[in-house]
């Protein structure tokens, strides 16, 4: 991995520029979560809107800037959801916070390192990874073809079964109920998706990364029906590193 780079603040207005710093307490306080449930996305895009490189996955397009923010959402965050392609595309295992950041986790009480919870069709998910610690969340629904790989692995508090399909609403509420309220999902695009027309998403982190991919790549959010109304959305900050743009954009709420 690259070294960690500065971090130009173009917005707001006024600020210095961010240096590398192994506690990040400056990225700490700029995406502190503010109290309740919130629901945050952290996702990569290029230029023309792919969420993928051509290897359909997100790190063949990301870098350094993107690497640094990420970890700081991580630590931030109480669970991260993630949908059951991009958790086998992106190789996911059981999360593990940089020693540099557990600091930051302590002082909010949290454990040393966030849980997983993966929304999954199908239930076919790697044994690797259901089996590390700590041990995910899994959501599925009660005819899922393998749903007995799931039962084998996960404790019974871990899987939850929604008949008629997952519904992000109980699946928020569940977490939260859990001592889960903030939330940081990596996607998929679809996943996402259902949490933009269900009126779910608080935040979307947005890279632009500087590259053009072309290809059949998804974007960012896929699938399923339009947001309709579309939702509206203003920028918290902009940050800018060797071209990369990261944003952070709070939606409306009516």
């Amino acid at each position: 991995m690259e070294p960690a780079p500065a971090l130009d603040v173009l917005l707001p207005p006024g600020h210095a520029p961010i240096a590398p710093d192994p506690a990040e307490a400056s990225l700490t306080r700029l995406y502190a979560y503010p109290p309740g449930r919130w629901v945050r996305a952290n996702m990569i895009a290029s230029l023309d809107g792919a969420a993928t490189g051509a290897d359909g996955r997100s790190g063949s397009i990301n870098g350094a800037a993107d690497h640094r923010v990420f970890e700081v959402l991580r630590g931030l965050a109480d669970v991260i959801l993630v949908g059951a392609g991009t958790a086998r595309a992106e190789r996911y295992r059981g999360p593990r916070t940089p020693e540099r950041l557990l600091p930051v986790r302590r002082a909010l009480g949290l454990p040393d390192h966030p849980p997983l919870a993966v929304v999954t069709r199908r239930g076919d998910l790697p044994a690797a990874l259901l089996d590390d610690e700590p041990r995910p969340w899994v959501f599925t629904v009660p005819e899922a073809p393998f749903l007995g790989h799931l039962r084998a692995h996960l404790p019974k508090d871990r899987l939850h079964l929604h008949p008629g399909g997952v519904d992000p609403h109980r699946v928020l509420g569940t977490l939260a109920e859990a001592g889960l309220p903030h939330v940081l999902c990596e996607g998929g695009p679809r996943l996402l998706a259902d949490l933009v027309t269900a009126d779910l998403l608080d935040e979307l982190c947005l890279t632009q990364a500087p590259a053009v991919v072309a290809g059949d790549a998804t974007r960012v959010v896929h699938g399923g029906p339009w947001a309709d109304p579309a939702r509206a959305a203003h920028p918290a900050h902009l940050l800018h590193a060797d071209g990369v743009l990261l944003g952070r954009w709070v939606l409306a709420r009516d």
